[in-house]
């Protein structure tokens, strides 16, 4: 339980540091567009903090971790720094205004592709793991 709580914390960080890196680097650049990296601060906030305070108290109440829980997160993990990493690529792209070749431009939109196969696919088994754990003590 003590690490959902610091890993909220460290995706907390997370979060304040993207937001204000979008907000300094946007306005240090005289950039107003919309740019990908003003999600980054609520990706990490929500898929980041909100999720593993959640685990927590689902934890607390259900006691759902088991052997595969930590493959399982471990995967989550991946897949949500991977996608914030290549939101903050993109951004940096937008504000910077460079001019991406196709291949390029589909590169980066496929690695955030599978940040979030692999974010989509953990939390699946993750609620299904739950979902187990609720089903047994309903019984």
């Amino acid at each position: 339980m003590k690490r959902y709580m610091n890993t909220a914390l460290l995706y907390a960080i997370l979060a304040m540091v993207g937001g204000v890196f979008y907000r300094e680097f946007t306005k240090f650049h005289g950039f107003t567009a919309k740019t990908t990296l003003s999600v980054v601060h609520t990706h990490y906030f929500l898929m980041g903090m909100v999720f593993f305070l959640l685990l927590l108290v689902l934890g607390k109440n259900f006691s759902f971790t088991g052997p595969k829980t930590g493959q399982m997160l471990v995967l989550y993990h991946v897949g949500l720094n991977l996608t914030a990493v290549m939101f903050v690529v993109r951004g940096v792209i937008q504000v910077l205004g460079t001019t991406l070749s196709p291949g390029m431009d589909a590169a980066i939109s496929g690695v955030a592709g599978i940040g979030h196969i692999l974010l989509g696919v953990s939390l699946v088994l993750l609620l299904l793991q739950i979902k187990g754990s609720v089903t047994s003590v309903q019984k």
